[in-house]
């Protein structure tokens, strides 16, 4: 009955345009809809310019600005320490303006052996852009909801960043 409710309440969600998060026993889906206010090649090189909009509440070194996108096949979505590094994702696909597509584990799931697969999927809109963000993992499911609230932040945080010009609050 639970199963049914959380699907019926996504279905809604979903319409609505809000956050949905499905959740399984073999993993989650994070999905969100939103709308950004500029064209999508800005939207595009702002996602590759990963240290000017994520949180630094939601990296190993405590500053976005140790985070980086290599934008091409195989490049990584790093973070550098002080004495080290963290590879969060690997780049596995990327269309210009249209889409980035990473896959690994965020955070904490990297200790618990998890898959997942990041998508954002840009379309021109009359008014921006609409980014399209899922999140799918497998494994660990008791972790989606912190998962989502991160994610929801990241994607907050890179339409105000796009929308206002300033660099995100920490």
């Amino acid at each position: 009955m639970l199963r049914i409710l959380l699907v019926s309440a996504i279905c809604v969600l979903s319409a609505a345009g809000a956050w949905a998060l499905d959740v399984a026993p073999s993993g989650f889906l994070v999905r969100h809809e939103l709308m950004i206010g500029a064209p999508a090649p800005k939207v595009y090189e702002s996602l590759l310019d990963v240290g000017s909009w994520w949180s630094d509440k939601h990296t190993y070194s405590g500053d976005r600005h140790n985070l980086s996108i290599d934008a091409r096949a195989g490049g990584c979505f790093c973070e550098k320490l002080p004495s080290g590094a963290v590879e969060h994702m690997r780049v596995v696909y990327l269309k210009a303006n249209e889409a980035l597509r990473l896959s690994g584990a965020l955070g904490p799931l990297q200790a618990h052996g998890v898959a997942g697969a990041m998508t954002w999927r840009l379309s021109p809109a009359a008014s921006g852009t609409k980014v399209e963000l899922t999140y799918s993992v497998g494994g660990f499911e008791t972790i989606a909801p912190a998962v989502e609230t991160a994610l929801k932040e990241q994607a907050e945080r890179l339409k105000r960043y796009l929308e206002t010009g300033a660099p995100a609050a920490k």
